[in-house]
């Protein structure tokens, strides 16, 4: 049974969780335990917007949020925590409100901020439970290890298109992360702004998390802990799939290569430099368009709509092949519709060595501001 950290809480209120206490499994002493408990929730977007709701609702003493971002108007598609009214605002902090509003009595930690290396040991050291709903697998990575070192259980999930995963991980007791993905990358992968999400898709899998974050916290049911689950949307299916420990594993196994928490993203961010159309307009009118090289990395039905004059074309999934294409004195500008394949670009080059440059918002961010762009009438790879 897992060991909630001890917090000064009032006792439950009877009426408002009447429905728990009913239930033998939980009853009066297993809410006691959901107000002194306390879980930290990764990424305030489609996975934790239900997910928080669900464990507010429940009645869990303290819930933490990590994120940094703030509220776009595709977000409402999916993410329910929030309203038209809020777009622009903090996530943390708006969700933080809107947890607060469902329940006074509940304590909501906001986490305005990056989750690095430097700071991950700090945050998650407060809390009996940690759930990922990040959207990248670098940061996915750096969660599981730090929750490893630091004997955290975890519940994660992921989302893409049409299709869910969950699984969970408790200390000694069974196989992590890495043991399932030992090596990936996310630099080449779309992410879902890119590739597109069935806005109910998170609503499922977020529930899902929250559902076996109660489980953890209750010491209650069967866990996932060593079953991958996978949901299909479109044919209504689950599926498990059993996987085991590593004994080779870089940070749960035998003799761990991994052993203190870092992360290669902090490396490569560092390489990276963002800029709006506006600056990108203001260094190629400067007279800078000798060192620069601007690289549209979107696909050709996108390209062949439009794009910025002068560049070059190179579908994200062929940058490898192409790596040649970029003269070692010219800094990349990568280019796609919203800045989420350039970016992930922009790290696949960091990753070499080489400094590169995001624009920022991508082709979408260009036409808001100087208009949609021309057709290109130039070489195509």
């Amino acid at each position: 049974m897992l060991r909630l950290m001890q917090t000064d809480t009032p006792a439950p209120d009877r009426e408002r969780f009447a429905r728990h206490i009913a239930l033998q499994e939980i009853g009066l002493e297993g809410q006691r335990k959901l107000a002194a408990s306390s879980v930290l929730i990764v990424g305030a977007g489609g996975l934790g917007s239900p997910a928080a709701l669900y464990l507010a609702a429940a009645g869990v003493g303290t819930i933490g949020l990590v994120d940094h971002d703030r509220i776009d108007l595709s977000n409402l598609q999916r993410q329910i925590l929030y309203t038209t009214a809020e777009v622009g605002a903090g996530k943390a902090d708006t969700a933080r409100a809107r947890l607060q509003a469902l329940d006074p009595n509940l304590r909501v930690v906001a986490h305005d901020l990056k989750l690095g290396a430097g700071n991950i040991a700090g945050i998650f050291s407060r809390y009996d439970v940690v759930l990922d709903g990040t959207d990248r697998l670098a940061v996915r990575y750096l969660i599981n290890d730090a929750c490893v070192m630091l004997g955290k259980p975890l519940v994660s999930a992921a989302i893409h298109r049409f299709e869910g995963q969950a699984m969970t991980y408790v200390p000694g007791r069974s196989p992590c992360y890495r043991c399932l993905y030992p090596e990936s990358s996310d630099v080449l992968t779309p992410n879902c702004a890119d590739a597109g999400v069935l806005g109910v898709l998170p609503g499922v899998m977020g529930s899902l998390q929250a559902t076996e974050a109660l489980k953890l916290l209750l010491g209650i049911g069967e866990p996932l802990l060593g079953r991958l689950l996978v949901y299909d949307a479109l044919s209504l299916s689950f599926n498990e799939f059993r996987f085991r420990r590593r004994n080779d594993c870089a940070v749960c196994g035998d003799t761990p290569t991994i052993t203190r928490i870092h992360s290669d993203e902090d490396e490569r961010l560092n390489k990276i430099v963002e800029w709006t159309p506006q600056q990108l307009a203001a260094e190629l009118k400067g007279g800078k368009e000798d060192q620069l090289l601007l690289v549209d990395v979107r696909e050709q039905h996108e390209w062949e709509a439009g794009r910025l004059p002068g560049s070059l074309h190179i579908p994200l999934a062929t940058l490898p092949q192409h790596m040649g294409d970029i003269p070692a004195d010219r800094t990349p500008v990568f280019i796609c519709a919203v800045g989420g394949r350039s970016m992930g670009a922009c790290r696949y080059f960091a990753g070499m060595g080489r400094k590169a440059i995001n624009l920022a918002g991508g082709v979408q961010a260009w036409s808001d501001v100087f208009g949609a762009p021309p057709p290109p009438h130039d070489h195509q790879h």
